[in-house]
């Protein structure tokens, strides 16, 4: 129970209680940090945390990042623990890693959750993540606008130790930022394949706010309805990041879930 690094050097978490885990993927320019909510509550259960390609101390030196890196990383980290079945939760980018992971890999899956999704943007939905890229690119401030995003205005006012934190670890400089433009860009540009979400069979959860800007409720509901076995749930004035504002609604959705897969 404590971190490590795997055999490809995957910075992870691993709480072993000898149960069917649960691993949780975090979203773009974040860590497994962002899961502090979700690891009190599950302390009792098995469950992984891990860092992203080029996130967090998770190492990346290609010049190129791809969905199909991500979804190798997590393929080596459940083979490299020898992990044969277990729950998969995702968030923002992690969603749709989550999504191109099970296409490939579904026979590893007892469920799946979908937080805060993206699903058939529009052209201008996609532009305004395009635009953001760009502003990073040239060094641009984007924390805060990714704050006023993730969370209400009341809730940061009342957790300044929360806002300090998101923004050490969203000011990055060097390998860091670079690495952040990259996945971002794959997060930018990706393209739901309908056929692959069709033929999803996993038990799957989708949850959203609903405030959130980017994730918008319409999408995930959707998304509904083209994943087979899968429940929408919203999280009334919840936005991006209502893993954390909301954190007791959205792991109650989770364990209920898990629990009836």
């Amino acid at each position: 129970m404590s971190y490590n690094f795997d055999t490809d050097q995957n910075h992870y978490y691993f709480n072993n209680k000898n149960s069917l885990p649960i691993i949780f993927i975090h979203g773009v320019g974040l860590n497994q940090q962002m899961w502090k909510p979700q690891i009190e509550f599950f302390k009792d259960s098995s469950f992984i945390t891990y860092d992203l390609l080029g996130h967090g101390k998770t190492p990346f030196k290609e010049p190129n990042l791809s969905m199909e890196n991500f979804t190798d990383q997590l393929s080596n980290l459940v083979n490299n623990l020898k992990i044969e079945k277990f729950n998969l939760i995702g968030f923002s980018i992690g969603s749709l890693i989550a999504i191109e992971f099970a296409s490939k890999y579904e026979n590893y899956l007892n469920s799946i959750t979908l937080i805060s999704t993206t699903y058939q943007r529009t052209a201008e939905e996609r532009q305004n993540v395009i635009d953001r890229v760009n502003l990073a690119k040239k060094n641009m401030p984007i924390s805060q606008m990714a704050m006023k995003r993730w969370f209400s205005n009341e809730y940061l006012e009342q957790n300044p130790e929360l806002y300090d934190e998101f923004m050490k670890i969203l000011n990055k400089k060097g390998i860091d930022q670079e690495n952040f433009i990259k996945a971002y860009e794959v997060f930018a540009n990706y393209e739901d394949n309908l056929e692959n979400i069709k033929n999803i069979k996993t038990n799957t959860l989708i949850i959203t706010g609903s405030d959130d800007p980017g994730s918008t409720p319409n999408m995930s509901k959707n998304l509904n309805k083209d994943i087979q076995n899968s429940k929408y749930v919203e999280i009334k004035n919840g936005k991006h990041l209502c893993t954390i504002e909301y954190a007791d609604e959205v792991n109650n959705a989770i364990m209920k879930h898990i629990n009836n897969a």
